[in-house]
């Protein structure tokens, strides 16, 4: 008897215009608020992108600044610090 495949979620990587697996990537959203934030859930409520988690994808996004393009948002060196400091961290 034939075992049914699980079905598994893919999303698009922003920096390699990739779709992966939607668990191996960080989830980054832009709320109602205008707030722009790291989604560990990977279910907050907002406009959201997905980046694959290694250094060179983050280089990627800083150097054509496509997540301030997509989420319409200026960002600061401060959230990529922490977006690089949670690659480190907890991807790596």
């Amino acid at each position: 008897m034939l075992e049914k495949s699980k079905h598994i979620v893919t999303r698009k990587d922003v920096a390699s215009n990739q779709m992966l697996p939607k668990q191996e990537l960080i989830r980054i959203v832009k709320n109602k608020n205008n707030e722009v934030f790291i989604d560990q859930s990977k279910k907050a409520n907002g406009r959201g992108i997905y980046i694959a988690p290694n250094l060179k994808s983050l280089e990627k996004v800083m150097k054509t600044n496509i997540i301030e393009k997509v989420l319409k948002i200026k960002l600061d060196k401060e959230f990529y610090n922490i977006l690089k400091k949670e690659i480190e961290e907890n991807w790596d």
